[in-house]
């Protein structure tokens, strides 16, 4: 049978005890983190990791390890890589990421996102939609967990739909709603459109953020 991580034989004589209880330790600061910056309960965690709350309490309290399996469920989860759950700082220099570095996925319906914020995602996460004419985020409306979303036009114009509510907004103009709010984004300009979305905190876990990759800008227009 697998053995949690950080769970070895190696008894306290030897200090085996001891790295296993700070490895336990800094885990359970780190998951703590990262749950609370994404507004996650113990029970939705638990949830969407197969545990249970009083598993991921334990954890957090340094009383026991993880399987590699939930180790990685709760990484997924979390929009991180496993061994950042593991590590006792974040702290990152000031990156610069330049518009040709910028990860992006695959263009669909006329739509180009790109991701600015970089993993691991703490307390924001934002992207830049580039949409030609006509180009929308999909054809239907859609919703991402349950947190805060500003949507701030940077070019041309965009129709927005909030559930039955349609706004439309110009360069400069912005907008904030809910994540869970059903809401679709569409150039109705005659030009090209830009926006930016700004969530707090992520919504993203790290199977869709590894789908980001780098692209070539466009063409100067």
């Amino acid at each position: 049978m697998r053995k949690p991580i950080g769970q070895g034989q190696a008894s306290d004589k030897d200090g085996g005890g001891s790295a296993a209880t700070l490895a336990h330790q800094v885990l359970g600061m780190r998951l703590k983190s990262l749950r609370l910056g994404r507004r996650l309960s113990l029970r939705q965690l638990g949830e969407a990791t197969g545990t249970s709350a009083s598993f991921i309490s334990q954890l957090e309290r340094g009383l026991t390890g993880a399987s590699t399996a939930s180790l990685n469920q709760m990484a997924s989860a979390l929009g991180v890589s496993v061994a950042m759950l593991f590590e006792e700082s974040t702290t990152q220099g000031h990156g610069v990421l330049r518009r040709s570095e910028r990860p992006s996925l695959p263009p669909s319906d006329g739509c180009r996102k790109m991701l600015l914020s970089r993993p691991p995602l703490s307390d924001m996460e934002v992207y830049i939609g580039e949409f030609d004419i006509g180009g929308s985020t999909g054809s239907d409306l859609y919703t991402h967990g349950d947190a805060h979303e500003m949507l701030v036009v940077l070019r041309g114009v965009v129709e927005a739909a909030l559930g039955d509510a349609i706004h439309v907004l110009e360069e400069g103009d912005s907008i904030e709603y809910a994540t869970s709010t059903p809401h679709r984004i569409e150039n109705i300009g005659s030009g090209r459109a830009e926006v930016m979305w700004i969530i707090a905190p992520p919504t993203s876990v790290r199977a869709e953020l590894d789908k980001y990759t780098a692209w070539k800008p466009l063409a100067a227009r």
